[in-house]
């Protein structure tokens, strides 16, 4: 097996007529890790995935998966790699089963084969109870689940989603990241897009930004959020009062003045070391015989972290045009 990097690009470019759609777009994927394309509808997340799984040509750069040239050697590529799409690809007049065995015959098993695989992934997507129903009667969940097994039939070892969860309740969610999490566990590279940060702050090992068809910036949820700053500490009074004296220990505690929102009964202030600043300040609270209704610490989101690097980003963008 090739050790270097599941998933290669440097400088993508794609064209639609008068539309670029890709703009220079760099990847680099570590095997048997989760790596997110986060970014919104029309940033170019899709294409880059078309483009890698070779579904459709750049115009520009160049990219491998496994190892394999996609330009070159797509079909190489394409005998290692999964891919579930928007939509799913499951027929309702087919059960669960019946479903992954026409896969795996369609991949060129032997009908025993494909049986076996069928009821291996089935239960690996925990989807063994039920393998005799049609997918029509499925939760949406269990449906992507489902179309997840299908794309694993000869055990990929670059699997590529594109938006995989979208128009899912929260418990479907939350079934897609288990398996996607097992899968990635189990050692296959999982190349994911979305515009859902809570997605990729649960699944991914790293995250690209990706807007305009450009790669602003990659790195882990974790330091994506620390560019934005410390964790904040954060106060609620119900009375105006006691918010004004709060404010006043806190400026003797940590000898800086708080960020006060007076309508909102709120004050904040970032602080390096949080726990122990939390804890100074609840204390001196006390001790002071304040009023108040919470206190508490409060971390950085991803989704604050994409908003700030991604208006960085295009200032940055708009200077250099």
């Amino acid at each position: 097996m090739n050790s270097g990097p599941a998933v290669q690009a440097t400088g993508l470019i794609k064209r639609y007529k008068d539309k670029v759609a890709l703009d220079g777009v760099d990847l680099l994927v570590p095997r048997g890790t989760v790596h997110g394309l986060l970014g919104p509808n029309g940033a170019g997340k899709t294409t880059t995935v078309r483009i890698l799984a070779t579904l459709t040509d750049a115009d520009g750069g160049t990219a491998s998966v496994a190892g394999f040239d996609v330009a070159n050697q797509p079909r190489e590529v394409r005998r290692r790699i999964g891919l579930t799409g928007q939509q799913t690809a499951v027929d309702d007049l087919m059960t669960a089963r019946q479903n992954l065995t026409m896969f795996g015959r369609l991949f060129r098993l032997g009908k025993t084969d494909a049986q076996r695989r069928a009821d291996e992934l089935l239960d690996i997507f925990g989807l063994a109870d039920a393998a005799g129903r049609s997918p029509k009667k499925f939760s949406g969940g269990m449906r992507r689940r489902l179309d997840l097994a299908a794309s694993m039939i000869l055990a990929p070892q670059v699997l590529f989603l594109d938006e995989p969860t979208t128009g899912l309740d929260p418990a479907g969610r939350r079934e897609v990241w288990e398996a996607v999490r097992n899968l990635a566990d189990a050692g296959t590279t999982v190349l994911l897009t979305t515009h859902y940060l809570d997605e990729a702050d649960k699944l991914c090992d790293r995250i690209s930004v990706i807007d305009q068809g450009r790669n602003f910036i990659e790195d882990t949820p974790a330091a994506l959020k620390r560019r934005i700053g410390d964790e904040r500490l954060e106060l609620v009074a119900h009375d105006p009062a006691e918010l004004a004296r709060a404010a006043t220990v806190i400026v003797r505690v940590l000898d800086a003045a708080a960020d006060v929102e007076e309508a909102e009964g709120r004050l904040s202030i970032p602080v390096p070391d949080g726990v122990a600043a939390l804890t100074s300040v609840a204390a001196a609270i006390r001790a002071e015989d304040i009023d108040i209704a919470d206190i508490g610490l409060r971390r950085p989101t991803l989704d604050e972290a994409f908003l700030y690097l991604t208006s960085a980003a295009k200032s940055t963008l708009q200077e250099t045009r």
